[in-house]
């Protein structure tokens, strides 16, 4: 199954448990294929440059860097 998966949910899935972190575990598994077109990922991009400015515990941009092998454009 092939989804786009919304920057809130996708951020959501990294902070919490609960459906975005099922989708989530589900992509990392390759039960589902990511759909991203260029502006989609400057997005997730942005979000996650600002949400590691509060929360500098958890890189974002290395988690979502591990995920892009698993993207499709």
């Amino acid at each position: 199954m092939k989804i786009v998966l919304d920057t809130n949910v996708l951020m959501s899935g990294i902070f919490f448990t609960g459906p975005p972190d099922q989708i989530l575990q589900a992509w990392r598994d390759g039960a589902i294929r990511l759909v991203v077109c260029p502006e989609l990922l400057a997005e997730y991009r942005d979000v996650a440059v600002r949400l590691n400015r509060t929360y500098k515990a958890i890189d974002i941009l290395a988690l979502l860097d591990l995920r892009w092998g698993t993207v499709t454009y």
